[in-house]
């Protein structure tokens, strides 16, 4: 199994260009929050959560859970602030879905075209072809390297 500063330093290869950094640190999340919110609204039904929470059943969660044991195998810092973060996501998704269902597939799959079609600008800009076209993994590695340089300026080990 490879480290996390294996998969960080591999996809930092793609990852050089000041302007391509720049867009990654804007489109990432909001790839993220996009995906989560479609996600979302795929409800499972299954029936384990109380009736308050049924909305939580949902195929947004389980990424979110399944990602989660990711990171945990790779550094515990590290899934710490990637729990922080996706849970507030999934937050402000349940929030959302409030205003309708239509509403938040709207708004993600706009949010989800402009923000690849920013990264392929950036890939270009680069020079070089996105990290997931060699491993899918990458698509997890993404908002880890940017949480990274966060951790790297508070001085906290990942």
């Amino acid at each position: 199994m490879k480290s996390i500063q294996t998969w960080l330093d591999e996809y930092g290869e793609s990852h050089m260009n000041k302007t391509n950094k720049l867009i990654h640190w804007i489109c990432v999340p909001s790839i993220m929050f996009s995906l989560l919110g479609l996600l979302w609204t795929v409800n499972l039904g299954l029936g384990i959560l109380p009736t308050e929470f049924a909305a939580w059943e949902n195929l947004a969660v389980i990424l979110f859970f399944g990602a989660l044991v990711f990171y945990l195998l790779h550094s515990l810092t590290l899934a710490m602030g990637m729990f922080l973060i996706s849970g507030s996501m999934l937050l402000i998704i349940d929030y959302l879905s409030g205003l309708g269902s239509k509403f938040l597939i709207i708004v993600s799959v706009s949010v989800f075209v402009i923000a690849w079609i920013g990264q392929f600008i950036g890939h270009n800009i680069e020079g070089k072809k996105p990290s997931f076209f060699k491993d899918v993994q990458f698509l997890l590695i993404g908002p880890a390297w940017l949480l990274s340089f966060v951790y790297s300026k508070l001085g906290i080990k990942y």
